[in-house]
């Protein structure tokens, strides 16, 4: 049975991967730190350790213990306009920390594929629809440092033959999601508010356009990225193929979750303005696997399990580095 470590695999996309992997007859292990994602999310009989990829003691340590076949690393603090403000955390725990991965992947020697889920993020402004052959330039330091891990699996390939698979997901939503994370997720921050009887909060004129994409469209073509021989070494762009207006959205949720629509446009912030990806790589790779979940069906399942879990309290990041320019709505408190 093969034995596979999934970091972050307490958050929602995570813990959707850790369920293809039981499909699949892997024995997964998650590593989370239960900062972004809920001890409920991990199946009863998959090994659950609390701790962070932070600490490379620990991960050294469950690297010699399970003698993993995979490792699917995706723990992140993945806030790309909140990163600018914390640089230290954002480098720290996104790039670091999958160094300590990389480190003990190698040095185990055991470790047939190293899955990562970078970001949209590194390819930056004006460059849609995104193409994995473009040349990444990313303007925020958390696609700066998904770029950097990027490279560096590059790099532990050439150098000690440390197979790997690269996603680039975007705009991923679903049931399970921290709907009270106020620095990212927009689908689960509008049904959030919703559910508090607050307006859905827009930063600027809600024209900036984004893919959506529900998670049964990434978490199998991501677990099972390993089975398949010709995604080694590769990198793919994975999530819909059709972008919305903030806007639209906006009246989408709004539908699904049975309420008439109340926004508050806020001052724009600095972002992308519009950020799609062409999917023809990995179509042509995991094209059985396709599942195009559309924006309505994927927001009312969203919606369903959002009103049964009900809403969450939401807080400030506790530790902001940066305060100039800080959006004034990210410095209040619930």
């Amino acid at each position: 049975m093969p034995r596979s470590l999934v970091t972050g695999g307490a958050g929602f996309m995570g813990s959707h991967v850790v369920d293809e992997l039981h499909r699949m007859g892997h024995e997964a292990v998650v590593l989370d730190d239960l900062s972004g994602g809920f001890q409920e999310n991990v199946p009863k009989d998959v090994e659950l350790v609390v701790g962070s990829i932070v600490d490379s003691g620990l991960v050294d340590r469950l690297f010699a213990q399970h003698r993993f076949d995979y490792v699917f690393h995706l723990a992140a603090y993945a806030a790309e306009g909140l990163s600018h403000f914390i640089k230290r955390f954002n480098y720290t725990n996104n790039l670091i920390g999958s160094v300590n991965l990389i480190n003990a992947s190698v040095n185990t020697g055991t470790v047939r594929c190293f899955v990562f889920t970078s970001s949209i993020a590194v390819y930056g402004p004006g460059q849609v629809p995104m193409l994995e052959s473009l040349t990444p330039q990313p303007v925020d330091p958390y696609g700066i440092a998904k770029f950097a891990v990027e490279l560096d699996l590059h790099e532990a390939r050439e150098m000690f033959g440390l197979d790997f698979v690269i996603f680039r997901p975007h705009n991923v939503y679903g049931e399970r999601q921290n709907i009270g994370d106020r620095y990212r997720n927009v689908i689960g921050i509008f049904m959030n508010q919703i559910l508090k009887g607050q307006p859905m909060p827009i930063f600027g004129d809600g024209e900036q356009t984004r893919a959506f994409t529900h998670i049964a469209d990434v978490a199998p073509i991501i677990a099972r990225s390993v089975e398949r021989s010709d995604a080694i070494g590769q990198v793919f762009n994975v999530g819909a193929d059709v972008p919305y207006s903030v806007n639209h959205l906006a009246s989408v949720v709004a539908r699904a979750m049975g309420v008439r629509e109340q926004v508050v446009h806020l001052p724009a912030r600095k972002e992308v303005v519009h950020a799609f990806s062409d999917h023809t790589r990995v179509h042509h790779v995991f094209g059985d696997l396709d599942r195009s979940v559309g924006l309505e069906e994927g927001v009312a399942r969203m919606a369903t399990w959002v009103r049964k879990a009900g809403a969450k309290t939401t807080r400030m990041f506790a530790a902001i580095e940066v305060a100039k320019d800080l959006p004034p709505s990210w410095r209040q408190l619930d």
